[in-house]
């Protein structure tokens, strides 16, 4: 599945409270699971960001699911992907 381009005119990164907002969860529930490993986001020095593409990719699979979407497996390949990357020495 490809990652969908940012909708003109939205952001390409929510802070953690927005993304909370447009989730409908508790801003610290989703700090929780970023710091966990368990949602994708950014990371700049001691601030989170949550790029726009990760939503909209989490609404997509829901859709075409119609079924759960747990961010956890989104998270869990990035960090795949980091590991065979580094063992492969930057190389795939």
């Amino acid at each position: 599945m490809t990652t969908p381009m940012p909708r003109a005119g939205s952001p390409v990164f929510y802070t953690v409270r927005e993304a909370a907002q447009i989730l409908r969860i508790d801003t610290a529930t989703l700090y929780r699971a970023i710091r966990e490993d368990g949602f994708p986001a950014v990371r700049v020095r001691s601030r989170y960001v949550v790029p726009s593409a990760v939503l909209d990719r989490l609404i997509a699979e829901a859709a075409e699911s119609g079924g759960l979407v747990d961010p956890r497996k989104m998270a869990a390949e990035r960090r795949t992907a980091r590991e065979v990357e580094r063992l492969n020495g930057g190389r795939w």
